[in-house]
């Protein structure tokens, strides 16, 4: 009885802030006012409520903190290519008239079989215990999925297109960017178009990290010239954002696979489960969401994933979930020519 008053407060007022508003806030900054004291509701309830009162006007799942902020989209536009032009360790420019990485699926690299030691003892609960892991050969992308990519696969299979794009095509100067507004289904259903499929969790983490059980794919001190991160934002003291694929070369994991770190989060085929020998109690693990692995370029503390970059960090969301700071990047068997 408690659970189901305090969510229809929390749907009233809401409604009432859309509906009347006040002096000085956009509904996006007012809807954080409800998220900051009802965060005991858990994510496919916020995404329940924004499909109820917020979907009215915005299309896609949303949720908590981050429940009108593709609004943000219009409302702010982003910064010209002068603007980041300074960026510590980005060698693209922000934004260019034509695509260096082409409309077709991106080229792969091969990952040997062998053992690699996933998690950590030192972090999150639920990033360890540490734990070693065979692994049979496998590929993977190079490059994340990016917009102009993703754009030849919904004109080809007549796909829903992101939240990002209009009238079916991404914002100019942006083709080279991840692709990012994308659901798990999303993701699966255009790297099946490619002939390839979503990495699991342990092959993303392997191929970021290598076998020498480095805590960031180029090695174990963090540096804001290597990524596209929230640290390299705040530090130099500007929005962050997405950035071309490929801008920070120097922050290549091992084999040669770039924005590990950073950038935008990576679906996975894997569920969200406890690793082994894990016994950290935590209802999301008897879930229905899938893991996301190498952060983003925006600050994650609010749902308290720590610093983000780490190889072994890991998010989770419902499948159906879309925002902008979610990507993907595609995989292969080995006995499938890449």
């Amino acid at each position: 009885m408690t659970y189901r008053f305090s969510f229809s407060l929390l749907l009233l007022l809401l409604w009432l802030l859309m509906s009347y508003g006040y002096a000085g806030d956009t509904h996006i900054e007012r809807s954080r006012d409800c998220f900051s004291c009802h965060e005991e509701f858990d994510h496919d309830t916020f995404e329940s409520m924004a499909d109820e009162v917020c979907g009215k006007c915005h299309r896609g799942a949303l949720t908590k903190k981050r429940a009108m902020e593709a609004l943000e989209l219009e409302q702010n536009p982003l910064p010209s290519v002068d603007d980041r032009s300074d960026v510590p360790g980005m060698v693209l420019p922000f934004t260019a008239a034509k695509s260096l990485r082409g409309d077709g699926p991106n080229k792969m690299v091969e990952i040997a079989a062998g053992d690699f030691t996933m998690g950590t003892d030192n972090r999150l609960p639920d990033e360890g215990p540490s734990h070693q892991l065979y692994l049979p050969t496998f590929y993977i992308d190079v490059f994340e999925v990016t917009n102009l990519q993703y754009q030849r696969f919904i004109q080809e299979k007549n796909h829903r297109s992101p939240a990002h794009f209009r009238n079916r095509t991404y914002p100019q100067g942006y083709a080279d960017h991840p692709v990012n507004f994308v659901s798990w289904n999303d993701a699966k259903a255009y790297c099946a178009w490619a002939d390839k499929r979503l990495p699991s969790n342990a092959e993303w983490e392997k191929a970021a990290r290598g076998i020498d059980q480095r805590t960031y794919p180029w090695g174990d001190k963090f540096s804001i010239e290597r990524a596209n991160t929230s640290m390299l934002w705040k530090t130099i003291k500007r929005e962050g954002n997405t950035t071309p694929v490929g801008a920070f070369p120097a922050g290549a994991s091992p084999y040669g696979v770039h924005d590990m770190s950073g950038n935008v989060w990576e679906w996975t085929s894997s569920l969200y489960e406890r690793y082994p020998g894990n016994d950290t109690p935590a209802e999301t693990y008897l879930s229905n969401y899938r893991t996301l692995k190498g952060g983003s370029w925006w600050d994650c503390s609010f749902y308290q994933c720590g610093i983000s970059a780490p190889v072994f960090n890991r998010s989770f969301f419902s499948p159906n979930m879309r925002n902008e700071t979610i990507g993907f990047r595609c995989a292969k068997d080995a006995k499938e020519n890449p």
